[in-house]
């Protein structure tokens, strides 16, 4: 009398649990360390300069155009509401540094006093944008 013997084959799984716990965890901490940028909204025919230079943690950009509208987080504000523009974004993002960019044929008058309200909202660190040569 033959005995039949039963093998049991197991299927070898790979279990994917693990692997995709790590992705999601990296995915996490991609979104928590993202930095956004928050641009004017417009281009502006920039000056040229010689030593012009990004700075590595500048996140905030305001733009003047030819004939004084003044662009913020890619919206038309006005001159006044930049200090309450510019602390909304500081409160979601904070930075030490804002960009302003000016068109070259803007006025020197609108220019200072965004600068001024620039101030207003407690930053001290302010750089003019350039055309590199």
């Amino acid at each position: 009398m033959a005995r039949k013997v039963r093998v049991e084959e197991e299927d070898a799984a790979i279990d994917m649990t693990p692997m995709l716990d790590i992705v999601f965890i990296m995915l996490i901490f991609f979104i928590v360390t993202t930095v956004f940028v928050k641009e004017a909204g417009i281009e502006v025919n920039k000056p040229g300069a010689t030593q012009a230079i990004m700075p590595k943690n500048a996140n905030i950009f305001i733009a003047i155009t030819e004939d004084g509208n003044v662009w913020m987080d890619k919206r038309e504000i006005d001159v006044d509401s930049v200090r309450a523009n510019l602390e909304r974004l500081m409160a979601e993002q904070p930075s030490d540094v804002v960009i302003v960019q000016a068109d070259e044929n803007a006025e020197h008058g609108v220019v200072i006093e965004v600068m001024d309200q620039i101030k207003a909202a407690g930053i001290d660190r302010i750089s003019i944008a350039a055309k590199g040569s």
